[in-house]
């Protein structure tokens, strides 16, 4: 990864703890575990925990080509979307293989399917409403049960391999 890359990413990923920690502190962001702890950093604290956080090993993302055949119904939906539903390829915002795209759009790829699905279930129920333009409640809404989870079981499937 270049020196540039490196510094984007880590300001990224800097910027996106910062806002889901003040979020939690806020009440923007519901989760029972988070928020009490977030409530309690100090700017100082979050600006810390943000930056070390931001500056671990970068993953090295799976090779996942948008033009390969999907094999699957949730394959199809990440790489190539569900347009008729107005549901974009999840690739479109959250970068190749779901490696996350600035601040706005975090990664994906590797995260536990638990967590991934328990995210768009809470986007559909309107609990997390802290993306820009509730983009990602508009397209939770708009999945399956079944989709979601295999949303979240193919991208948790992605495994990214950490290179220091």
């Amino acid at each position: 990864m270049s020196e540039f890359c490196w510094e984007v990413r880590c300001c990224c990923l800097a910027e996106y703890v910062r806002e889901q920690l003040a979020d939690f502190s806020s009440g923007e962001r519901i989760n029972p575990v988070m928020q009490p702890l977030a409530k309690v950093l100090t700017e100082a604290e979050i600006s810390a925990l943000s930056l070390t956080l931001a500056a671990m090993p970068a993953p090295v993302s799976a090779t996942v080509h948008r033009s390969e055949m999907p094999s699957t119904a949730a394959q199809k939906l990440a790489l190539q979307g569900a347009w008729e539903r107005q549901v974009p390829a999840c690739v479109s915002c959250h970068g190749p293989a779901g490696a996350g795209v600035g601040s706005a759009f975090p990664p994906l790829a590797g995260q536990p399917a638990a967590y991934l699905s328990a995210q768009l279930v809470a986007g559909q129920a309107g609990t997390r409403r802290n993306d820009p333009n509730d983009l990602m409640g508009h397209i939770a809404k708009a999945l399956t049960p079944e989709e979601v989870q295999g949303g979240a079981q193919y991208f948790a499937s992605l495994h990214q391999e950490v290179k220091p």
